[in-house]
């Protein structure tokens, strides 16, 4: 039986911002890109969403349904903006690095 790898949590979630931010390719291409089994870059993925869902849905309670439903977008914006963050300061510490060459 194989032993199975562990990745860092950074990692997992660079893979995940990967494709998310790369819709015209697939997820097979973007694993075997990254050296990882397709099935644990779907994991990954499917992990991810099930957070965002998560929180969607948390601590609503006594709250009507139009605010629910605004706080979910809300949530879901925020969650999209982290996310959009992270991916412009990457871009930047790589375009820093470059420019020192």
């Amino acid at each position: 039986m194989a032993k199975r790898k562990s990745y860092p949590e950074e990692f997992k979630r660079d893979a995940v911002d990967l494709v998310r931010s790369s819709p015209d390719r697939s997820l097979t291409d973007i694993g075997q890109g990254l050296g990882i089994h397709l099935e644990t870059l779907r994991k990954w993925v499917r992990e991810a969403r099930t957070r965002v869902r998560a929180a969607d849905s948390g601590g609503d309670a006594g709250v009507t349904p139009d605010a629910r439903e605004e706080l979910r977008r809300l949530r879901r914006e925020n969650a999209r903006l982290k996310e959009d963050n992270e991916i412009l300061r990457k871009a930047a510490a790589y375009f820093a690095r470059e420019t020192t060459r």
